[in-house]
This record gives structure tokens, C-alpha cells and sequence, in this order.
């Protein structure tokens, strides 16, 4: 099994520890560095080449969010980036997530909840499946005035079964619960969902979701 290298960026020494102890406890993650701030973030990544990041968001010199940018923006980027937040709609998060990061965590969640969140980001996915992570994006597309033209023209690159199944990215569905309710083979899912995310430009299925809401593909239900 291939281990998952983790850097944590916090400018808490004690939540860097604690979760260096329950990360470096679990088989198959290794917590690869430590990181005081933003600024120390974007270095460590280049220094330690990490497959996981978990980023605060409230950091001196430079906050989570910019340091996001700068690490996902990098050339021939890889790494993925978990933003840790002490609230469950903090006003930040979503700004983190159309910065490049795939997905948030509580800073209070249990071990279990931490674990599975490093693995399913680090296999590529995005943390978008609790009910909390749609219900932020929902909450934050209603304060988008307008769809952005320029991000409303690249839906026309799709095709109608890729905007499709892109709608139903964004409503939280895995692939598993796409090809079921297409009535197609679970591969057939997964390949749509590559294509549109290589058709777009984005980086995960997170983006895609952000993405669709901003150009209007998806509303929030009575908006």
C-alpha cells in the first residue's frame, strides 16, 4: 500500500501535534512536515513534496487561502489541499475552494472522519459527500450576483450527457450514484467525470460542483 505524506499547516503548535500523533497512528499516512503559516506552507510543499495538505485558513504572514493558490497554481501540481476550519460555514472556505482546494474539515472531527478525509483526497476525489461540505456551497453560490460569462461559455464544450452528469457532481452525487441513476455501467460514471474535468480545467470533483454553481448550471433549491 502506498503511503499517503501529509503536511500540516497550522500556526497552533497543538493541533499540529495532535494531528501529527492520530495521523502518523494511522496505517498507510505518515505526517511528512509541519508548517507555522501560509508562506512556510508553499515552502515545505516544495522542499517535502506531500500528497496531502492540511491547511488552516487563519494563519499569520500568509493565510491558508492565498497559500492555497500559490501551491495548487505551482506548475505540474499534485498535491491536494484539506482546509481546516473551526466552522462549519466559515465564511473562508468556499473562497478555499475556488483557490484549488478539494475539500474541508472540521477541526473537531474524530480520527476516523480525519483519516478517511486524507485518503479520499489524496485518491483524488474531493471531500464533497457529508451534507455539510454541499450545504456551505450552496449557501455561498447564493451571494454570486450573476452566472460569470466567462465561465458560462465553457459549459458549451460539454456534451449534453457530460453537463449532466457535471449537475449531478454538483447535487453530491458519487460515481457509484450517477451510473445508477443513468442506468449506466459505474466505469461509464467515472469516465465522464474525467472528461469534463479535462474539458474544464479543473482539478477535482469539488472544482467541478464550485464550477457548476457559478455558472448558474446548478441553483440552490428555492433560489
Amino acid at each position: 500500500m502506498t503511503t499517503i505524506r501529509v503536511l500540516i499547516a497550522d500556526d497552533q503548535v497543538m493541533v499540529r501535534q495532535g494531528f501529527t500523533v492520530l495521523l502518523n497512528a494511522e496505517p498507510g499516512i505518515e505526517v511528512v512536515g509541519q508548517a507555522v503559516d501560509g508562506l512556510d506552507a508553499v515552502a515545505k510543499v516544495a522542499e517535502l513534496a506531500p500528497d496531502v495538505v492540511l491547511m488552516d485558513v487563519r494563519m499569520p504572514v500568509l493565510g491558508g487561502i492565498e497559500a492555497t493558490r500559490r501551491i495548487t497554481s505551482a506548475p505540474d501540481a499534485r498535491v491536494k489541499v484539506l482546509i481546516l476550519t473551526t466552522f462549519d460555514l466559515d465564511e473562508y472556505v468556499y473562497e478555499a475552494l475556488r483557490a484549488g482546494a478539494s475539500g474541508f474539515l472540521l477541526k473537531d472531527a474524530s480520527v476516523e472522519e480525519l483519516a478517511r478525509a486524507v485518503r479520499v483526497v489524496a485518491a483524488g476525489d474531493a471531500l464533497l459527500a457529508p451534507n455539510i461540505t454541499k450545504r456551505l456551497i450552496v449557501e455561498f453560490s447564493r451571494m454570486t450576483a450573476a452566472p460569470r460569462a466567462p465561465l458560462k461559455d465553457r459549459i458549451g464544450d460539454l456534451t449534453e450527457r457530460e453537463t449532466e452528469v457535471l449537475s449531478l457532481i454538483a447535487q453530491g452525487l458519487s460515481n457509484a450514484e450517477i451510473a445508477q441513476l443513468l442506468v449506466v455501467a459505474e466505469q461509464t460514471a467515472k469516465t465522464h467525470v474525467s472528461r469534463i474535468l479535462a474539458k474544464l480545467g479543473l482539478r477535482d470533483r469539488t472544482q467541478a460542483a464550485v464550477f457548476a454553481y457559478e455558472t448558474g448550471l446548478v441553483r440552490p433549491a428555492g433560489y
